[in-house]
């Protein structure tokens, strides 16, 4: 029997812990080094099977442009597959636009998955891994379903097990304002020289934080800064003064802070997971710098126009299992 619709499909964002730019090719595209962590915080998805083969996307909360991300994967798929069905796309957007978190790239990559069981085209992961390619260079990443350590242009993934971060709190923090990603790689300013890191590097750097935080902090549950940096934030404060203004307001309450990607989002380890349970809501919480429990209302003191939410991190993506 035909599968006829898939509900509530989960399109999860992602944290850049670092963002390092190694160097430049002679295309003029960067080379970068990074960390995708997946996070709980996620669009929700609704797909509905077509005999027709049009392709309608349904706006259920912020409109979205005509032609975006998901319905160049539907359109994609339909043409690479010769399937004649077609598909109803609704979309409740729960991620800011412009933030670095990848929700555009993680809708897409969700539809690519839906629809390739809801037309129960059979496809496996890496030809789906392959069509995600020619759409965005994260879309790969949200595909593939693993946290993953990134180099290249950002399309040379290498899935990678990080259980302290990923059993860990994360405060996120997006200003109203958004930043045009060109303007920050083509700033004279930006850093491009950034000696390459290893995997083995990081490790250990996630294992001397434990010992230093648990020696420090005792049962507060607060994160010494992270590995590396994002080269682009500099660049991008300058372009967009409430990226900083964002990473003083965390520092403040969590002692870290860092932008991710290359939109205006900045995010702090807030404490690990599994010593923490629910605030009013059933809202995940997290230790301030003066051991103080915070919850989501911790951000009812941002700038007007700017979100924030507690997010806990992802040992992988909830639709890691529908591709082989």
């Amino acid at each position: 029997m035909s599968l006829q619709s898939l509900y509530d499909l989960p399109a999860p964002a992602k944290l850049n812990l670092f963002l390092h730019i190694v160097g430049r090719r002679a295309d003029g595209y960067h080379l970068l080094q990074s960390v995708f962590l997946l996070i709980d915080w996620a669009d929700t998805l609704h797909l509905e099977r077509r005999t027709d083969g049009l392709l309608r996307r349904h706006d259920l909360t912020t409109p979205l442009p005509a032609d975006d991300l998901c319905m160049k994967a539907a359109r994609a798929l339909q043409k690479a597959s010769g399937c004649t069905l077609g598909a109803d796309i609704s979309v409740a957007k729960q991620l800011p636009s412009g933030a670095g978190m990848g929700g555009g790239s993680s809708d897409a990559a969700t539809v690519l998955l839906g629809l390739n069981r809801l037309w129960q085209l059979g496809w496996s992961r890496a030809r789906l891994l392959a069509l995600g390619a020619t759409l965005g260079a994260d879309v790969p990443f949200f595909v593939g379903g693993h946290n993953a350590w990134v180099e290249g242009i950002g399309e040379l993934l290498t899935p990678t097990a990080l259980p302290e971060l990923e059993n860990a709190h994360w405060a996120v923090v997006k200003p109203s304002a958004s930043i045009a990603t060109p303007e920050i790689f083509s700033s004279p300013e930006l850093t491009r020289d950034t000696n390459t890191a290893t995997v083995a590097g990081l490790l250990a750097d996630i294992e001397q934080r434990r010992k230093t935080d648990e020696s420090q902090l005792g049962n507060q549950q607060t994160a010494s800064p992270f590995f590396g940096r994002n080269d682009l934030q500099p660049v991008a404060e300058a372009l967009c003064p409430d990226v900083g203004r964002a990473g003083r307001w965390l520092d403040q309450r969590f002692g870290n802070s860092r932008m991710t990607g290359s939109g205006s989002a900045v995010f702090a380890q807030a404490g690990k997971y599994e010593n923490f349970g629910k605030g009013a809501g059933n809202s995940p919480v997290a230790t301030g710098l003066n051991g103080q429990v915070l919850g989501d209302d911790v951000f009812q003191d941002l700038p007007n126009g700017w979100v924030g939410r507690m997010c806990r991190g992802l040992p992988h993506h909830p639709l890691v299992g529908w591709a082989d």
